[in-house]
């Protein structure tokens, strides 16, 4: 038994959860882990989030706690040891969206109406203070993962990243750099669950918000509507977009030139993340998702108002093809013991 197991043992022995049948429920891309405990007919969740790490359990805290204040359905917090990076939450299910648009993707339009509508509620509240407020700037710098991982792992050079980061930064002072809102970052289908026994939008469980700041409207519906991991509905992404508009008041056109430019930063930076994850992590199941990615990231591009943007990032990234892919996947660190 690892210093972190006996670290956990002893927290949920102190909380009494000692005696709790024990199982592997989930891990990410982060190395943060769950844990489902059960103790006869009662559940919780472990989140084990070592300290030292991005995933900070008092941030997960705070933000449970808003979330919950304003009506939404962040788990309950059972016990806490925020020295040592563990916290008992309540248990939400199993019924992800994305497990529940495998087996019946009729449910797909409702589904994402209700995440939809949790943002709705999210953005229309006052965010907690002192969250983080990146400049455009900042956020054109966080999108240099797919130059400095991706652009090198493809081709063995690190390109300059002077005009890519200026190029980006003019377009998103442009299209998405207004009055900020609370965004949770990775609002998709692996970290929504449904809850029909709740009702309006309690009936969507919330996860992964730990590093909630503050950000541009439109984000988290990108996040939502260009998943890295699920093809959605071109439908049902066009409706939620103009939905969301309608409902938030904003004028159509300048609102999906804000998402494009945002789906940008965002696919940019994820082109990097997982080709990192390779490269670094030892994890090449997420070499997969590329292609996927870079889809959303030329559907993007496309847009009339990021015309510089794409021609900057046609001369610097190629294409993910098999060979590509297959020299990336070359590259994989070997798994962590």
């Amino acid at each position: 038994m690892t210093r972190r197991s006996e670290a956990s043992t002893a927290f949920l022995a102190a909380n009494g959860w000692g005696q709790a049948v024990r199982r592997f429920l989930a891990g990410d891309a982060s190395d943060r882990s769950y844990d489902r405990l059960t103790r006869g007919a009662q559940t919780a969740v472990l989140m084990d989030a070592p300290p030292g790490t991005a995933d900070d359990t008092a941030a997960f805290v705070s933000i449970a706690a808003h979330l919950r204040r304003i009506g939404l359905s962040a788990p309950d917090i059972l016990a806490q040891d925020l020295t040592q990076g563990f916290l008992l939450i309540e248990d939400l299910g199993d019924a992800l969206f994305a497990r529940v648009l495998e087996t019946s993707t009729t449910q797909e339009p409702v589904l994402y109406r209700a995440a939809t509508d949790v943002l709705v509620r999210l953005q229309a509240q006052s965010a907690p203070a002192g969250l983080p407020d990146l400049s455009a700037a900042d956020w054109a710098q966080a999108a240099t993962f797919a130059l400095d991982w991706y652009a090198f792992a493809a081709t063995g050079q690190r390109p300059s990243s002077v005009e890519f980061v200026q190029t980006l930064t003019d377009a998103l002072q442009a299209h998405a750099d207004g009055s900020r809102v609370l965004i949770l970052r990775d609002y998709h289908a692996e970290n929504l669950l449904h809850l029909p026994q709740r009702q309006g939008v309690a009936a969507v469980g919330l996860l992964d918000f730990q590093l909630a700041q503050m950000g541009q409207p439109g984000y988290d519906l990108v996040s939502l509507l260009q998943d890295a991991r699920r093809d959605v509905s071109p439908d049902v992404a066009s409706d939620m977009t103009l939905y969301f508009a309608k409902e938030t008041g904003r004028d159509v056109p300048a609102f999906e030139a804000s998402c494009a430019a945002l789906g940008a930063q965002r696919s940019l930076r994820i082109l990097g993340i997982f080709a990192r994850l390779c490269l670094v992590g030892g994890k090449p199941g997420y070499l997969k998702l590329i292609p996927r990615v870079w889809r959303q990231l030329q559907g993007n591009l496309s847009h009339p108002a990021l015309s510089d943007l794409r021609a900057v990032c046609d001369g610097l990234l190629p294409a993910p093809t098999d060979t590509v892919l297959q020299k990336i996947g070359d590259q994989c660190a070997s798994p962590s013991p």
